[in-house]
């Protein structure tokens, strides 16, 4: 016999004093709204300020959940876009540990640096904020985790507060030009016209922080030095904020020879993806290995960014988690 009760939907109504904050959740042409409905089997009707809500109960209170969140988060100065809502739906979704006691307004609220076209940077993921921490308290900092979790971008921005603030002299950005190989030789240019395609997103992402009139004048002043990991060799920088990107190309040596050219008053970021190694077959990661040798280090953080920490389009988690499922099933039946 079928109980009626359980066959009404539960409904619940929603309304968002404030228009233009309705507008904001809402999103372009409701194109906000249109990503949420796709989460749940909830039915979703929107006029003008106020949501009706209906479905089954547990999927309409996680959604009152979602929206309120939202609310806030808009309410807090905080960009509500599908990755925003992706993110902080997999928070309500999956309440437990930190996030369950965590208010994402409140605690990504903080404006870490506005670029010269007003653009506020925020951290967007409780993975990005841990980050941002361990950046402020510590000398070393390893971040490691997929493409697309703001690894090398927040390292950027931190290191550009630095400069403004004095406490560092100078920005190295490094990465291994590990791609190249000895296919150097064979492209147009000299050295440093070789190495700068490998060196571009570290440019993008000075342009975007500081400008490019001023990124441009910094780097013609060697205040800002953007150069391939090789350059680092024989050297001892000083009042330096040192950024190393795509660490896990570095030979253990590599990595080793770059850890020790940190001298006084420099602070050094490790970013890199320990699921793209692209050294030769056989060759071990140095940030593969660092991670037991210096673990246990005071001074020396090493935060893990995950997929719940990717900040790009949805499909990027998606993704990520299918490739993961994929290496574990061929190392499963190796």
């Amino acid at each position: 016999m079928i109980n009626k009760a359980l066959a009404i939907p539960y409904e619940l109504k929603l309304t968002i004093a404030d228009y233009g904050e309705a507008v904001e959740i809402f999103g372009r042409q409701d194109e906000n709204l249109k990503f949420i409905e796709g989460l749940t089997t909830v039915k979703i009707v929107a006029r003008g300020n106020e949501i009706i809500l209906s479905g089954k109960q547990n999927e309409v209170q996680a959604l009152a959940k979602l929206f309120r969140q939202l609310l806030k988060m808009a309410r807090s100065g905080t960009n509500i876009n599908i990755a925003t809502i992706n993110y902080t739906w997999n928070l309500v979704r999956h309440q437990h540990g930190m996030a369950a006691k965590t208010d994402l307004a409140q605690t990504l609220s903080e404006t870490i640096y506005v670029t010269p076209r007003g653009k506020q940077i925020r951290p967007k993921t409780l993975g990005q904020l841990r980050y941002i921490q361990a950046l402020r308290r510590n000398d070393i900092v390893f971040g490691i985790g997929p493409a697309g979790t703001g690894k090398t971008y927040l390292a950027v921005v931190m290191a550009v507060n630095a400069l403004r603030s004095r406490s560092v002299e100078r920005i190295v950005l490094a990465r291994p030009a590990v791609e190249a190989g000895e296919k150097l030789g064979f492209l147009p240019g000299d050295l440093q016209e070789k190495v700068n395609p490998y060196l571009r997103p570290l440019y993008d992402s000075l342009y975007d922080i500081m400008g490019v009139e001023t990124a441009q004048k910094y780097m013609e002043k060697n205040i800002i030095e953007v150069a391939p990991l090789a350059y680092m060799r024989g050297r001892t920088l000083d009042d330096a904020f040192i950024i190393l990107d795509e660490a896990q190309n570095t030979t253990s040596e590599q990595m080793k020879m770059f850890l020790t050219r940190i001298g006084y008053g420099s602070r050094a970021v490790i970013t890199g993806d320990v699921t793209q190694v692209d050294l030769p077959r056989g060759t071990v990661s140095g940030l593969v290995e660092v991670q037991q040798i210096l673990r246990s280090i005071d001074g020396i953080a090493i935060v893990y960014l995950t997929e719940a920490d990717v900040v790009r389009h949805p499909l990027v988690q998606l993704i990520i988690k299918a490739y993961e499922r994929s290496d574990s099933n061929c190392h499963g039946s190796g």
